[in-house]
């Protein structure tokens, strides 16, 4: 069974948007958390969003107003909103979710989200 399953990328316009879903096969309190990292083409993953088991968020400075990361604890799936797309938003995305015991960490299979025009 995939821990972690991704969905919802594609190719969209600047300006555009697109929301990216991540389903866990269980409990998403499996996990400490739950996130989205992306890389670039040429260049190194980085963290865009996370949420917490207590809900709390956070964002990279490059996407905050813009990009909105939410949960459905009863579909076991996290979301991440994306609006206002830009091309430098062009990379895979990749949905995260450390274990909530021990340090093994999860990751999705990855997602390839173009933006161009």
């Amino acid at each position: 069974q995939v821990p972690l399953l991704e969905s919802g990328g594609g190719l969209v316009q600047p300006g555009g948007s697109l929301r990216l879903s991540c389903t866990a096969s269980g409990s998403i309190f499996s996990f400490k958390a739950m996130g989205w990292y992306r890389q670039p083409p040429g260049k190194q993953r980085e963290l865009v969003a996370m949420i917490t088991n207590g809900g709390t968020t956070n964002y990279t400075d490059s996407v905050k107003g813009r990009f909105t990361i939410s949960r459905d604890i009863a579909k076991n799936t996290v979301y991440l909103q994306m609006n206002s797309l830009k091309p430098e938003d062009t990379a895979v995305y990749y949905c995260n979710a450390p274990a909530r015991f021990g340090s093994y960490v999860y990751w999705g299979q990855g997602t390839q989200v173009t933006v161009s025009s």
